[in-house]
């Protein structure tokens, strides 16, 4: 994982990383949606975004409480904690044990394949703008 976002890129790097990581932990849920026992995980990409770029809760920027009823940020919290899964919530109980629902696990991956497609446009257009700012033409 990338520790801080890149200067040119910006949080896309690290959200193509991220994308894809989650795209796996889908896929697998899907693999073992006839096995007996299987609990369907998830990536919180929000979470793993936070500690991944530094913001927020993350290890870059802490909280911090300025007035007696604030809330102080988390320090124990890593960026390796982000990447930890969390189990789905079952919708539907099954006799075998497994939660895993196809349908949703299909349309999480559908969405999640549109985040990763929308993250790598925007990588592609950013080094042909690159491209052109030091090349001075559009090819």
């Amino acid at each position: 994982m990338i520790d801080k976002p890149d200067p040119l890129l910006g949080v896309h790097a690290q959200a193509l990383g991220l994308w894809q990581r989650r795209a796996e932990v889908i896929s697998s849920n899907l693999a073992n949606a006839d096995t007996p026992g299987f609990l369907a995980r998830d990536l919180d990409f929000r979470k793993a975004m936070t500690a991944a770029s530094g913001t927020a809760d993350g290890p870059g920027l802490q909280m911090t409480a300025t007035e007696a009823g604030h809330i102080g940020g988390n320090p124990a919290f890593a960026a390796t904690d982000a990447d930890k899964l969390a189990y789905r919530v079952q919708t539907q109980p099954t006799m075998d044990g497994n939660t895993v629902d196809t349908q949703v696990e299909q349309a999480q991956f559908a969405a999640n394949a549109i985040h990763y497609q929308a993250s790598l446009s925007f990588i592609t257009s950013s080094i042909h703008a690159m491209r052109m700012a030091i090349s001075g033409s559009s090819s």
